[in-house]
């Protein structure tokens, strides 16, 4: 392939050795890119705000300010333009499914090395999704997960972001500090989230979110 002179790329890992790795690997097939790097989910938010021209986003699912597919599911909401590419250590056939299912280009397992994420990460740049070898997704499909998967991406992106609040445990007030709202508008958040996941209670919500992560999304008990 040949890399065109502006491609950025944003590499968000809390792990700097890793980040370093994925460095490596994108520097030895796009060798004019411009490649940014986020320690947690806020230092990509932020990249994002101040410039959002990125040609690929490589995203661990488990770093500080997300847990599970929250940060997927935000970023595909919030930037549909950009792919994703999803890099992590827990690579059974049900996270790779999900990740895909959640709009992500691609799935590659931190435990490949250096030469595999180059051969991906062009696959992904010449618009080809890329999984595992031989991974069989037909077999991790699951109609109630498929169910509340469609709810979750109904979601806005700042109903996203409170839903990812809420199974922190914090409270209205403060997620409406966080995200510089009144308390009003976060009630009216969660009521909305509720209804879209066919839900009752903020509780119920977080359980909801937690189930189609495998258990990764929660982090505290949701109160009022």
């Amino acid at each position: 392939m040949t890399a065109a002179t502006h491609t950025r790329l944003v590499v968000a890992d809390d792990h700097p050795l890793f980040r370093d790795a994925l460095r490596q690997a994108v520097a030895s097939v796009l060798h004019t890119a411009k490649v940014d790097e986020a320690g947690s989910f806020d230092e990509l938010t932020t990249l994002l705000e101040q410039d959002s021209e990125v040609d690929l986003i490589l995203l661990d699912l488990t770093m500080p300010g997300i847990s599970g597919f929250s940060g997927l599911i935000y970023l595909r909401a919030q930037y549909p333009a950009i792919p994703v590419v999803v890099v992590s250590a827990s690579d059974d056939v049900g996270t790779i499914r999900r990740s895909l299912d959640f709009g992500a280009s691609g799935f590659i397992p931190k435990r490949f090395g250096v030469e595999t994420l180059r051969d991906a990460i062009m696959k992904v740049m010449d618009g080809d999704v890329w999984v595992p070898p031989d991974t069989d997704l037909n077999a991790a499909a699951d109609p109630d997960m498929a169910r509340l998967r469609d709810r979750l991406v109904t979601l806005t992106p700042q109903q996203v972001r409170v839903l990812m609040m809420l199974s922190e445990g914090l409270l209205n007030k403060q997620i409406a500090y966080e995200l510089g709202v009144s308390e009003a508008t976060i009630k009216a958040h969660v009521s909305a989230i509720l209804q879209k996941l066919g839900v009752e209670s903020r509780t119920q919500a977080v359980i909801a979110a937690a189930k189609i992560s495998g258990g990764q999304w929660r982090q505290g008990t949701p109160t009022a």
